[in-house]
């Protein structure tokens, strides 16, 4: 399918519903993904999200993330929306937490935007982190994503309110 250096993206299998909620449900990788309140995600749930993104759902892709040296399902990723009249695809990507720093975050992020670019011609690549989010910030820098900015106190997390930062990426600047 689409193949980086460490990882490919490919289709998500029905028999690994139990894997996604293995990997997502680790501590404090929820409160990474969603400004909406962080509850134990439900395997039915989690498979009818699985079910309706095997089904072609027009240009809003989702693809699991697998190690090329393992095998093994290691994140997530997709476009969260596609703006055709202005050429913007605003993408999210989430990993494990035993597979972060470890270079499937941008390799898989780069493969990502490649085929955005590449196979879609957008114009713009768009996303969000949340400010304690470090290692997101790192990741995305690395694939070239430059700071658009700062939407401050946003975010309703750990009792206390925290900002989310919107980076933006054109075609010339992926790294």
């Amino acid at each position: 399918m689409f193949k980086g250096k460490k990882i490919r993206l490919r289709a998500y299998k029905s028999n690994e519903v139990e894997r996604v909620l293995e990997l997502i449900e680790e501590d404090g990788l929820r409160d990474t993904l969603s400004v909406a309140a962080i509850f134990p995600q439900s395997y039915e749930a989690q498979k009818n999200f699985m079910d309706k993104n095997s089904i072609s759902n027009g240009e809003l892709f989702n693809f699991a993330i697998e190690s090329l040296e393992t095998k093994e399902y290691v994140g997530g990723c997709g476009i969260n929306n596609l703006d055709r009249k202005n050429s913007v695809a605003t993408v999210g990507i989430w990993i494990g937490k035993k597979y972060q720093n470890k270079g499937f975050g941008s390799d898989a992020l780069r493969v990502l935007c490649k085929f955005i670019f590449d196979e879609m011609n957008v114009h713009k690549i768009k996303l969000h982190y949340f400010e304690f989010n470090k290692n997101a910030k790192i990741c995305y820098e690395s694939v070239g994503f430059k700071e658009e900015g700062i939407n401050r106190k946003e975010l309703f997390r750990y009792g206390k309110y925290y900002d989310t930062l919107n980076m933006g990426l054109f075609r010339d600047e992926l790294k």
